[in-house]
């Protein structure tokens, strides 16, 4: 009993224990190596580290991911105690310092932590000022609700809804606030669309804000929706959009049955307009020239003696007596021949 108490309690304080980020120096230039070593994170979890400008673990990315040496990033997976270490290279990102080594989840729920580092020789520059009054920043996780339908499969734009929760940090209410949803592909640069949210948000209040996302038609791959309110990035969130196949099996048919369709027309006009020969078999229902025995079907029919075979049986007779001979001349054994007798 008390071991699985323990093991609860073991769980709840994984559960509540926040990303960390440390890092084996604090400073290098251009070409050097650090070696980033991270705990509390999720166990089994595809981590990405970025070395970003213009930013600090308070203010987080504040030009999300553009603000990044992206080319120069690792990916790293945490063990199964949700702890890792992975060496990477010093890049100079694409805006000035303050820089930060930042690390965020690829897979699964949102979680990022960030840990301040100086690029030396990289040039500084100030943070833009925080807009005084109201400001909001995300309290929980995001997600993007909804699924795909049976058009999407044919090349209809896939849509979702972004669903996430902010709460006013600052000392003025927010009304109507406006934020900007990008959506990216690969490498590419975020394509940023202005979303307004209806509502107030009183100071130290949260509400719960769902704004539609949506991709060209016939998208797929993997992508990354980025929240951006004002100039900081709220979150980003991964999203994996599956090939539309039916599209695939629309041009296959096509390249079937459009050439069949065309070679069999093709033939039906060459039988047409080709020419008629003697040899040609007529069709039925044409006119035909009489055969051979329809035209010989009115003459008389020779007759033919019958053969042994067919001779009717012959009644007896006398045997005729040939000509040289005669009752009275025939030889006789007892009549005596004339030779030697006057």
């Amino acid at each position: 009993m008390l071991s699985a108490t323990g093991a609860d309690a073991a769980g709840t304080r994984a559960a509540d224990a926040k990303p960390v980020v440390t890092l084996s120096k604090q400073q290098a230039g251009k070409g050097g190596g650090i070696t980033v070593k991270g705990s509390g994170w999720r166990p089994n979890t595809l981590l990405m580290m970025l070395i970003c400008g213009q930013s600090t673990p308070d203010r987080g990315v504040i030009g999300g991911t553009n603000s990044c040496a992206n080319a120069e990033g690792r990916a790293v997976t945490t063990g199964t105690k949700g702890d890792f270490s992975k060496k990477m290279p010093v890049a100079e990102p694409p805006a000035p310092c303050p820089c930060v080594v930042h690390v965020a989840s690829v897979t699964g729920e949102q979680a990022t932590a960030d840990a301040m580092f100086v690029v030396a020789g990289h040039p500084v520059a100030a943070l833009p000022k925080e807009s005084e009054g109201g400001r909001l920043a995300v309290l929980a996780t995001t997600r993007l609700e909804g699924d795909s339908g049976i058009l999407t499969w044919f090349g209809a734009p896939p849509s979702r809804q972004l669903v996430f929760t902010v709460g006013n940090l600052g000392s003025a209410p927010v009304k109507d606030p406006v934020f900007r949803i990008g959506t990216a592909h690969g490498v590419l640069a975020p394509q940023w669309e202005e979303r307004q949210w209806r509502g107030t948000i009183e100071s130290g209040r949260k509400a719960q804000i769902k704004l539609p996302v949506e991709l060209t038609a016939g998208a797929h791959g993997d992508y990354q929706v980025s929240l951006k309110y004002g100039s900081k990035v709220l979150a980003e969130q991964p999203w994996g959009v599956g090939r539309p196949w039916g599209v695939t099996v629309f041009w296959i048919l096509l390249c079937v049955v459009v050439p069949a369709a065309v070679f069999r027309i093709g033939m039906a006009i060459v039988d047409k307009v080709r020419p008629r020969t003697s040899r040609t078999p007529v069709r039925a229902g044409r006119h035909r020239p009489p055969r051979l025995a329809d035209a010989t079907a009115g003459l008389p029919k020779p007759r033919r003696s019958p053969g042994p075979a067919e001779s009717p049986a012959a009644e007896p007779s006398t045997t005729a007596v040939l000509p040289w001979f005669t009752p009275d001349s025939a030889p006789s054994e007892n009549r005596p021949t004339t030779k030697g007798h006057s």
